[in-house]
């Protein structure tokens, strides 16, 4: 794709922030969202009665990214997961007064607090002593801080990012050019400060990984793609320290093209090698043909 092209789906980001700040709360939200969130119990995830099996003894929780919600986010993950006989649990977080699905866009500390109670709850619900965790985008980096700061380590097996923004992002370059716009900075932050926070170089970030990227007992798996338009630069997502594998997609499907949005979502060679992690005692090459798997 020609950096033009880039430059433009990043700057729709920007613009698509402005949209979900100024959008006003549908009165028909609320019974339109219970009708999903009941669709995706049926499909079999974030059923609360699923009860772990010795094959997968943990339950996975998926973390949405920045724009996305519990639902919208795993309609293909999740029920790829399920049927593989995991219990999957999501759950929204960052949500902004009067901002509708549109959720991630909260402080990402507060978000992480969000992240340790649903974490508690699942743990309740399931019996289980320890999840695994699997994160798209902010929430492939927004757990980080639960293990690091919240006690969320003793109860995290493994934390599984997917296109994550761990050092922060420059956007292509464009948030390099908040100075030259006299307050615009001020009003992401205000606004939006979940997105403030990801930027990189941000007082948030820098807390985050000073003193390593990793905490005990957890392993870290990333999987990124060379075509990230988000978070740039792309090899800034992968971490450094013990128990981390960093994989690049394309490493395992040359032919593989998908984006930030769809390597998330769709990209079934993404799933497989999310699978791999979540129980790497029963792995399988991960490649292009993993997306008939």
């Amino acid at each position: 794709m020609l950096p033009w092209k880039h430059a433009v789906r990043a700057l729709s980001v920007l613009l698509l922030t402005a949209a979900a700040t100024l959008a006003p709360t549908a009165a028909s939200a609320a019974p339109e969202r219970a009708g999903t969130v009941a669709a995706a119990t049926h499909r079999g995830w974030n059923d609360f009665s699923c009860k772990p099996s010795a094959a997968h003894p943990r339950p996975v929780v998926l973390v949405h990214g920045t724009f996305g919600n519990s639902v919208d986010n795993w309609l293909g993950l999740a029920p790829y997961l399920v049927n593989r006989g995991y219990c999957v649990f999501s759950l929204d977080y960052g949500q902004l007064p009067g901002v509708p699905f549109f959720h991630g866009l909260g402080p990402v500390e507060a978000s992480a607090g969000q992240l340790a109670t649903y974490v508690d709850r699942v743990l309740a619900a399931t019996g289980a002593p320890e999840v695994d965790l699997v994160g798209h985008s902010q929430g492939g980096m927004m757990p980080r801080w639960y293990l690091k700061f919240l006690g969320g380590a003793d109860k995290v097996n493994a934390l599984v990012g997917i296109a994550p923004n761990s050092h922060g992002t420059t956007l292509l370059g464009l948030t390099r050019l908040l100075p030259y716009f006299p307050g615009v900075e001020d009003l992401i932050s205000a606004g939006t400060p979940g997105l403030a926070d990801q930027v990189a170089g941000s007082p948030f970030v820098t807390k985050l990984n000073e003193g390593g990227d990793t905490v005990p007992g957890v392993r870290y798996h990333v999987i990124a793609t060379r075509y990230d338009e988000v978070v740039t630069p792309y090899r800034s997502q992968f971490l450094s320290g013990p128990n981390v594998t960093n994989v690049l997609i394309q490493d395992k499907c040359a032919l593989d093209l998908s984006e930030h949005v769809a390597i998330g979502t769709v990209d079934r060679v993404t799933f497989h090698e999310v699978a791999n992690a979540l129980d790497p005692a029963r792995a399988t090459p991960t490649t292009c043909l993993s997306v008939i798997g």
